[in-house]
């Protein structure tokens, strides 16, 4: 049976293979290595013949297709034992043995792997770093995480040319501060090993190749950073010290109209069309004020073991999966409404409620609380068909209000105008909230455009009217 031996380089010199690897290395068998840019790939290929995929690199349109034509090159050899040689250890960064792996055993082609040491260790040792002792994460340059978590040291493999070196700078930096020490280090356990400091702000311009990795260990950063940071102030800070989960209260419900104050700043069909980046600065303001509140609230609900701000993370990402079973099961729900009844009654049924209209806060802004009466309502299959019905509906709670005789029937009749107005708001997919703190917004702006003319007071209507259509203008 035809096989396929993958050995790996080791991280630098040939001197620095094991004995036993140079053997099978130089034995009579077709012998492929994945590059030739490595210090023992090019004394083996002055010591025997090899075939080298450079040449897929050079061609290739992406990693993941030079991968595979790396592996179908290598099978397409295996009716004869092979040897598969990759610079440092097999098993650490090295996506073609994963690919070889896959297609040989679907082609029932048998393969066996000869350790070699990877360049991590001599990356490690070149940073001073011992991954027991505080963690570590090792991340691959051409497919960073999102989100990217800086709460370890960090090692960053594969930055092999300086294309890559600008997307990480970029990613980077999206956290961290620019003057963050980055270590680059250059062929890492040989005799020609560099490690260089770099700040982060001159990352792009630093000296790599196919045999760079780097190394950082900057203070938590991102959401880490951001817990990190409320903790210490607990401690620490004799404010942060006093607050309880009433006392912040206030802080959280102020946050989250700042927000709302925040998002209608946007265009209305946000983040579709042209963005206002201004805007959206501001929204991560806010929105950075409101999380800062739900972190705080999870660091005081740890101190006495209730839960802490990852069971939240979690409780809700479980919440999310379950209510979504068009998406995490097999449900369907071809329509955001038919979605919102799903969630609705798997969200009934958790709760145990016995209508519909349970769980609503009675504290909501009464524009809300009508929004969210009427979505559970049209979530069961109680609603109009479209805009028209509303329509109709204001036409008639308006007449109705016209001939209301007292206060209170004056009322009703008021409220359910309103209500109905939110209804043709949902319709029309607009939040009313928004609609009329931009309208509240404007009428403001012409006030004042009027006062710019002089005192308002012991002006007559019609100079007044005058007045307003000139600001409306």
């Amino acid at each position: 049976m035809a096989s396929v031996t993958i050995v790996g380089l080791g991280p630098a010199d040939w001197e620095t293979v094991p004995h036993s690897s140079r053997e099978l290395l130089t034995a009579e068998r077709p012998v492929v290595v994945r590059t030739l840019r490595h210090p023992a790939a090019t004394t083996l290929a002055e010591l025997r013949a090899v075939i080298a995929c450079d040449d897929l690199y050079e061609s290739g349109n992406d990693l993941d297709g030079v991968y595979t034509a790396i592996a179908t090159r290598v099978l397409e050899l295996a009716p004869s034992d092979v040897i598969y040689a990759v610079p440092g250890g097999p098993g650490v960064g090295e996506r073609s043995v994963v690919e070889i792996r896959k297609q040989a055993e679907r082609d029932g082609t048998a393969v066996s792997v000869v350790l070699g040491g990877s360049f991590l260790e001599p990356v490690l040792s070149a940073a001073g770093l011992d991954p027991l002792e505080r963690g570590m994460q090792l991340l691959d340059a051409h497919s960073l995480p999102d989100p990217l978590l800086l709460h370890l040291p960090t090692v960053i493999g594969h930055v092999d040319r300086p294309r890559v070196a600008a997307v990480v700078k970029d990613a980077l930096s999206r956290v961290l501060e620019p003057d963050v020490e980055v270590t680059v280090i250059r062929d890492a356990g040989s005799g020609r090993e560099t490690v260089t400091a770099v700040p982060l702000r001159e990352l792009h311009a630093a000296d790599v190749d196919e045999r760079t990795t780097l190394f950082l260990d900057p203070p938590p950063a991102g959401w880490p950073g951001l817990i990190a940071v409320n903790r210490r102030l607990r401690q620490e800070c004799p404010w942060d010290r006093e607050q309880t989960h009433h006392s912040l209260v206030q802080h959280l419900v102020e946050e989250a109209y700042e927000v709302v104050d925040a998002i209608s700043a946007l265009s209305p069909t946000a983040p579709a069309g042209v963005s206002d980046f201004g805007a959206y600065a501001a929204l991560e303001e806010e929105l950075g004020d409101l999380l800062l509140q739900v972190v705080f609230h999870a660091t005081l609900a740890s101190e006495v073991a209730g839960f802490d701000v990852e069971e939240v993370a979690e409780q809700i990402r479980r919440k999310l999966v379950r209510r979504h079973p068009h998406v995490f099961g097999d449900a369907n729900a071809p329509s955001a409404t038919e979605a919102l009844g799903q969630w609705d009654e798997r969200k009934r049924q958790e709760k145990g409620r016995e209508s519909a209209m349970d769980g609503v806060p009675a504290s909501l802004p009464a524009l809300m609380r009508a929004l969210q009466f009427q979505r559970k309502a049209a979530s069961q299959g109680f609603d109009w068909p479209d805009s028209a019905g509303p329509l109709d509906k204001i036409a008639e709670e308006a007449a109705e209000l016209a001939a209301a005789d007292g206060p209170e029937q004056r009322s009703d009749e008021l409220g359910d105008l309103l209500f109905s107005m939110v209804n043709l708001a949902r319709h029309l997919e607009i939040e009313p909230e928004l609609a009329l703190r931009h309208a509240a917004d404007r009428f403001a702006a012409r006030y004042r455009s009027m006062e710019a003319s002089g005192p308002i007071a012991g002006k007559s209507l019609e100079e007044l009217d005058a007045l307003w259509e000139q600001a409306k203008g």
